[in-house]
């Protein structure tokens, strides 16, 4: 089970696994309502590396990116769960529309997405390449996803 640590934890942490010769890997999301496609996603993001660091976005940004009516499980609710995911060592909340200034302060060796997400949309993929790590797109599990569940319950609601 990981740990939900504040950024300047994580920087020490991320940094003391770096200087034992550790991978770091860093991912992020809403992780809204936790689904088999994020299980899958976080394990194979694990798979590439030593420590896998996960960002989640606060209620705040989540709203920003989604609208009003997300996200559905609150942030600390949300993180715990994503922590306490086998693949998962360490879960930083974070409040801005991006990972980017998470990912300059992590610095990882590997900065994991979906395989949805375009190279040049990957918000970080310039920096961490810039500091000798890779980016990593993971194939996603069809069929599977957040946006989707909400619109079955919706439509269950209805009937």
């Amino acid at each position: 089970m990981g740990s939900i640590v504040s950024r300047e934890d994580l920087v020490r942490a991320s940094a003391g696994a770096r200087a034992e010769g550790r991978v770091v890997v860093f991912t992020n999301g809403c992780f809204d309502i936790i689904h088999r496609g994020h299980t899958q996603y976080l394990a194979e993001a694990k798979a590439l590396g030593d420590i896998l660091v996960v960002g989640v976005n606060t209620d705040r940004s989540v709203r920003a990116l989604k609208g009003e009516t997300r996200p559905i499980v609150p942030e600390d609710d949300r993180a715990h769960v994503v922590a306490a995911l086998s693949s998962v060592d360490l879960v930083c909340l974070f409040d801005e529309d991006t990972p980017l200034d998470l990912i300059t302060a992590v610095v990882p060796d590997i900065l994991v997405k979906g395989a949805g997400y375009a190279r040049d949309t990957i918000v970080g993929a310039d920096f961490v390449e810039g500091h000798g790590g890779k980016v990593v797109a993971v194939e996603e599990l069809e069929g599977r996803s957040t946006r989707g569940i909400i619109a079955r319950i919706l439509d269950s609601d209805r009937s």
